[in-house]
């Protein structure tokens, strides 16, 4: 671990610990945008996390797996195996 990861690890805890004083004082005062601002943040956050995913699926490329054909002299792989047992 570098030294930069601890800075960036360091300046991260100081933020949240900011974000959540502000969040408490904010409380206590009875603000209304105490509580709209992280739902907005969380909503919004959820709904681009699903527009990610719904982006990578409509527009991944994805190859055609190639038909696999057995040289003469091999035997041919089964389709599907039951399993063998008592029905």
């Amino acid at each position: 671990m570098t030294d930069d990861s601890r800075a960036q690890g360091g300046l991260i805890c100081i933020a949240v610990v900011v974000l959540g004083a502000l969040f408490l004082v904010g409380l206590l005062q009875k603000s209304y945008w105490a509580l709209a601002l992280p739902v907005a943040a969380v909503t919004l956050f959820g709904l681009g996390l699903a527009f990610w995913v719904g982006w990578t699926i409509a527009t991944v490329q994805v190859e055609p797996e190639a038909d696999f054909e057995p040289a003469a002299g091999e035997p041919a792989a089964p389709e599907s195996v039951a399993p063998e047992g008592p029905a």
